[in-house]
């Protein structure tokens, strides 16, 4: 038999399996659908906020360079003078700022929840072992890092190149144009070249992410052992189980027949089935069924009716349909009153003895 650390992971994890890599903070996410999300937020918040954002720099440039306390600035001024311009400058970015942190956390939720977990921070000696640092060096996921890299750097070069070759024909006339527009100029270029290289990188993400998902669902997969041993531990040993239920019924069944010597009748169908039934007109509204089985069950229960000097009385109907419909410990139904009156009727004249039905 082969070994279970060599056993293959074909079995789908369980929910169990998957609750506890989630605790463990091992989700399936993709660092670069967040890094494209984040990149992509911030040049949308800059095309609609990009005005708002030029003529604020623009001011403070100005505020910096007309400003008299720079001229002989003690270092009060100087640090009043700072303070004042870094707090002008961070209202200025603060909706930038604002929308690339929901980014960040929109895109990271809607890849994996919400996870809470301290384990993947917690200080380990294995990750300082100079042999595993190596082979994850050159493992399969370093491998598909460096692609991915090399694709990025394809898909951004090109585009980039695309785009800046449709601006060559614009280039020489910037000598024309006064600074100001120049400088303008060359920022919706580069936004231009930015956007679109951002667009291209989604596929990339998109794809990064499923190959994620894919690898993930296949590390996280289970030997069937595994799945067994789990099954134990979540519903029980089912041997264990089977064991209890079948000491269960062996006591039932003891029970069951140590109540036939007090039957008034046997009823069978003459083989396969048995019946035991008992009345007592001043305790009972109608006969109650006290034993009933198949088979070698049924065997015994005419075996101690007969030790016990019990009457056996064949009725084919009547026993199968009291085996079907009644449970031990329940009185016979009305509808089978007459039937169950007629055979205790023929006991009690055997006997010599009516207790009145």
């Amino acid at each position: 038999m082969a070994d279970e650390s060599n056993e293959e992971k074909s079995e789908k994890p369980t929910p169990r399996k998957r609750e506890e890599v989630r605790e463990k903070g091992q989700v399936a996410k993709s660092r670069e659908l967040t890094s494209v999300a984040v990149l992509l937020t911030g040049l949308f918040t800059l095309g609609i906020f990009g005005a708002y954002v030029y003529s604020g720099i623009q001011a403070i440039m100005k505020e910096m360079l007309s400003n008299p306390l720079l001229k002989e600035p003690t270092i009060s001024d100087f640090l009043v003078f700072f303070k004042n311009t870094i707090f002008s400058f961070i209202i200025i970015i603060v909706p930038l700022l604002a929308a690339v942190f929901i980014a960040a956390i929109l895109s990271n939720v809607m890849q994996i929840g919400i996870v809470f977990s301290g384990e993947l921070v917690k200080p380990k000696l294995s990750k300082m072992n100079p042999v595993k640092g190596l082979a994850r060096l050159f493992s399969m996921d370093s491998l598909m890092e460096f692609v991915k890299s090399l694709l990025k750097l394809t898909v951004t070069g090109v585009t980039a190149y695309l785009c800046i070759s449709k601006e060559m024909a614009g280039l020489f006339l910037l000598g024309e144009l006064e600074v100001g527009s120049i400088f303008s100029y060359i920022l919706a270029t580069f936004y231009t070249i930015f956007l679109k290289c951002s667009l291209a990188m989604v596929v990339l993400a998109v794809l990064d992410y499923a190959f994620q998902r894919w690898e993930f669902e296949k590390k996280i997969r289970m030997t069937k052992q595994e799945v067994k041993e789990e099954f134990k531990k979540s519903e029980g040993d089912p041997l264990i189980k089977s064991r209890i239920r079948s000491i269960q019924m062996e006591m039932a069944r003891r029970r069951m027949m140590q109540a036939v010597p007090q039957a008034d009748v046997i009823i069978t169908n003459p083989t396969h089935l048995a019946v035991a039934l008992k009345y007592d007109s001043g305790k009972m509204t109608a006969p109650k069924l006290t034993a009933k089985g198949a088979e070698k069950i049924a065997e015994k229960i005419r075996e101690i009716a007969r030790d016990h000097n019990i009457p056996v009385v064949e009725n084919k109907e009547l026993a199968r349909s009291l085996y079907k419909t009644v449970k031990i410990g329940q009185e016979v139904p009305a509808v089978l009153y007459r039937a169950t009156a007629e055979v205790l009727a023929y006991v009690y004249k055997l006997r010599g003895n009516y207790p009145g039905l």
